[in-house]
């Protein structure tokens, strides 16, 4: 750029998101953590929707809706295009999964089996979008630190074949786990009813029992589920908890509630989920508004409703929209981040989640899934 005279250019460029995955209806915007360390020291302002945040791909009036804007000189930040959108793409896609499994059972117990399912290098970002989507817990070491919350999992199926018999592994692991929340694996051996009440006798402070039965082996997992609660429950044990995972699709999570499942360890899906596809474009150069083709030109305003969390994108400085469904006044929602290079708001992950838990309600309420 210096040699053509362009270093001193500046620039308004908005990142946005033509199209979301799998006919998704509203995604979740997360991985702003890692953007706003990526530009801090550097010249520029960083406007963006706060982390967590529940967006749509588009406005009312067809308008991609900007997540975030940087202005500044063009020179000053165009080589690190590639790792910010990394940073946004692959963590909003994980934390929307998180929270389609969520919204799907808002009161059901849901932790972060992933990792295994990826490289273990990114697994705290993996562990850290699961978390802030809605899981309630994560099973890596290095995730649960970058939660600031204890690492939570169950016992293996290597550990009761080691063992060679149910009992002796429970008993094992009750004496490994001290005065731990305890749920033991039940389908390793024998009939999934049989090692429920094994282990509900042997581990007195049984909080819970795991089924991981793989899809080729399991037949209808509902029935399987609906007669481990129905033996525990006879038997005196209706205070133990059901869990189930192992492939758990989007799909199978109200009926699995309804058979009597309690909580759920979900992986595959969602440290493999698709990546929100954001690009970041120019809008202005220099002051004039300015763009490429099929993008729309001009610095903008976002406002949401915050009622049916729908958006409408204006000009930069237009009129404050009122929401043509709830006619209520819409909220701007692109908040300042970094100016000129410095750090101006900060947030803790465990607010951030409750506030993602918040807007998952008023999803749910509106049927909006």
């Amino acid at each position: 750029m210096k040699e053509n005279g362009l270093e001193s250019v500046r620039v308004a460029a908005e990142i946005t998101a033509s199209e979301l995955p799998s006919g998704w209806r509203w995604a979740l915007f997360t991985g702003l953590e890692e953007f706003l360390r990526l530009f801090e020291g550097l010249p520029v302002t960083v406007y963006a929707l706060p982390e967590g945040t529940v967006f749509r791909n588009r406005g009312r009036n067809g308008v991609p809706v900007p997540v975030v804007r940087i202005e500044g000189r063009y020179s000053d930040f165009l080589i690190y295009e590639t790792p910010a959108l990394g940073f946004l793409c692959h963590s909003s896609g994980i934390s929307t999964m998180a929270a389609r499994y969520r919204i799907r059972a808002m009161d059901a117990s849901m932790l972060s089996f992933g990792i295994r399912r990826a490289h273990p290098a990114i697994a705290p970002m993996i562990d850290r979008a699961a978390y802030i989507g809605g899981m309630d817990a994560v099973s890596s070491l290095a995730g649960a630190r970058a939660i600031g919350r204890e690492p939570q999992g169950t016992m293996p199926h290597s550990e009761v074949l080691l063992f060679r018999e149910p009992r002796k592994a429970f008993e094992a692991y009750a004496r490994a786990t001290g005065k731990g929340r305890k749920i033991a694996l039940i389908d390793t051996m024998y009939d999934e009813k049989r090692e429920a009440l094994i282990a509900a006798e042997t581990v007195p402070d049984l909080y819970g029992v795991r089924l991981d039965t793989p899809r080729s082996r399991r037949g209808n997992f509902a029935q399987i589920i609906s007669e481990v609660r129905w033996e525990l429950d006879i038997h005196g044990f209706s205070h133990i908890k059901i869990f189930v995972s192992g492939g758990i699709k989007e799909e199978d999570v109200s009926l699995l509630r309804s058979a009597g499942a309690d909580g759920f360890g979900i992986g595959t899906a969602i440290s493999n989920a698709p990546a929100v596809d954001f690009a970041l474009d120019l809008v202005e150069i220099d002051g004039q508004a300015y763009t490429k083709r099929g993008k729309f030109s001009g610095r903008k305003d976002v406002y949401r409703c915050p009622e049916c969390l729908s958006y409408d994108v204006v000009p930069m400085g237009g009129a404050n929209p009122v929401c043509a469904d709830c006619a209520v006044r819409e909220e701007m929602v692109l908040k300042k981040y970094i100016e000129n290079g410095k750090r101006t708001e900060n947030w803790e992950v465990s607010e951030t989640r409750e506030w993602v838990l918040d807007q998952l309600r008023t999803l749910q309420r509106r049927g909006d899934q």
